[in-house]
């Protein structure tokens, strides 16, 4: 049977990690903090868990692997792999400056593809703020050298965070997240990360975090990068409000308000997926409904069709293009 299942996340608790996720989005953990909450997710690294009707308790990986097309749908059937993945992301200190390799170098060097994002800044403490790209063209030899004098920052664009904002983050943008930041990241399906500055941090033995700082040179974009946070306009109708936040190669996400009513549907040509990020909403659909609260994700096969949201909140709708 296809029906809207909720998904029970993946928990990272990385060094960094706030513990808002737990105390505000309803994450049930033992982990004394949460960095990252693997909202949908097919990955060796961490799988969601289905946590309602018939398939309760199977990792939606294997869920597709016995359904297949008919769960992910014509668009996402084209990847020999599921796509993407989505997160929360807490950030109780800043993250390491990163930067994440495209596909070719990735497939040839990781054995995994690469890794594009998007931000959606969900909520931000006051002077909170985003590295993203650098300011000028550099050169490999000026990036090795200021990693290893610690001015590495003083070519990097920061911008501030604030709710409501979205970035776009090509594969070799350098990038972090500032403390005091809690967001949405749509991305593809790839937890490999680069390291090149990670503020003089020790991990939770004592020791330098590792760097890599070969591997991100080879993979950085060296040009400059204009990070202008985008708000995309608002289509208002009776009972919600509806904005494109992306529209990108691998996901198209979606920003709804709701007041009342919306019906959705799917049309196998893709999943949706569905992040609340405030309110308390009701989920019915042919065989039965749901409550749904802050934090939670919803999975709806792609060969499911009409479902429909009652009550007052927001929550991101993603899918495969």
């Amino acid at each position: 049977m296809l029906y809207p299942m909720k998904l029970r996340a993946a928990y990272k608790d990385y060094i960094w990690g706030g513990t808002k996720l737990k105390r505000e989005y309803n994450k049930a953990t033992e982990l004394a903090s949460v960095a990252e909450s693997w909202e949908l997710a097919c990955h060796r690294d961490g799988c969601s868990v289905i946590t309602n009707g018939p398939a309760a308790g199977m990792e939606l990986a294997q869920y597709i692997a016995v359904k297949g097309d008919r769960v992910v749908g014509a668009h996402a059937a084209r990847y020999s792999y599921f796509p993407i993945m989505i997160k929360l992301i807490d950030s109780g200190q800043d993250l390491s400056v990163q930067v994440h390799p495209g596909n070719d170098y990735a497939l040839r060097v990781e054995g995994q593809y690469g890794k594009t994002e998007f931000w959606y800044v969900v909520e931000a403490e006051p002077g909170a703020s985003l590295i993203c790209g650098f300011k000028q063209p550099v050169t490999k030899e000026e990036v090795r050298r200021r990693i290893a004098d610690q001015t590495l920052l003083e070519i990097c664009n920061r911008v501030p965070a604030r709710p409501g904002d979205t970035f776009y983050l090509p594969a070799g943008t350098i990038h972090c997240i500032g403390a005091g930041v809690t967001l949405a990241e749509v991305q593809q399906n790839s937890n490999i990360t680069y390291r090149v500055y990670d503020h003089g941090r020790l991990d939770r033995n004592g020791q330098p975090r590792t760097l890599n700082v070969e591997k991100a040179l080879d993979v950085l974009n060296l040009g400059p990068v204009t990070p202008l946070p985008e708000t995309p306009p608002v289509s208002f109708f009776a009972e919600y409000d509806m904005r494109l936040l992306a529209a990108e190669e691998y996901f198209t996400v979606y920003h709804f308000r709701l007041r009342g009513r919306c019906r959705l549907k799917t049309d196998r040509s893709t999943f949706h997926a569905l992040v609340i990020l405030d309110g308390l909403l009701e989920i019915e659909y042919k065989s039965g409904r749901d409550y749904l609260e802050k934090g939670e994700t919803v999975f709806v096969p792609a060969d499911y069709g009409l479902y429909t949201l009652r009550g007052y909140g927001s929550f991101l709708l993603t899918m495969v293009p």
